[in-house]
């Protein structure tokens, strides 16, 4: 599956459409066949007790990486919806920029499953496993 909006213009969409996008100043930094790749730039505001990063940020992560592979998948459809996303936790985030990387795994007219692997370190290393499912809006 070839995407159809390539990294710069779903991150104009997200940041459009989503205004809290802009705070953490989050990259789309890949869209290519089937998947995409996001970057949330360290702030100690990701950190929790102990020095590693929360988990709201990690879910934050993997579910906008499933957002950004949705709509560079499918164009501008603003209104698909998280319908669900499972989030395990493998071990610590240790502090720096968190990657979150969505592969779908089923593109269908109404539904999207994927998973995504989020790091800090490095890919090898993943601080998370997700996966979760987007509904596409009714056309």
């Amino acid at each position: 599956m070839q995407p159809q909006l390539n990294s710069t213009q779903v991150q104009a969409l997200i940041r459009e459409g989503l205004p809290a996008a802009n705070h953490g100043a989050m990259l789309v930094e890949v869209i290519e066949a089937g998947m995409a790749r996001i970057r949330l730039p360290y702030r100690d505001s990701f950190l929790r007790p102990g020095g590693v990063i929360s988990g709201p940020t990690l879910f934050a992560a993997a579910d906008t990486a499933m957002y950004a592979a949705v709509l560079g998948h499918v164009g501008s459809e603003l209104m698909a919806l998280t319908a669900d996303t499972n989030l395990r936790f493998l071990r610590p985030a240790t502090a720096g920029d968190v990657l979150a990387e969505a592969k779908i795994l089923k593109l269908g007219r109404r539904l999207v499953v994927m998973e995504v692997w989020i790091w800090t370190e490095s890919r090898e290393r993943a601080a998370a496993h997700a996966t979760g499912t987007y509904v596409r809006p009714a056309a």
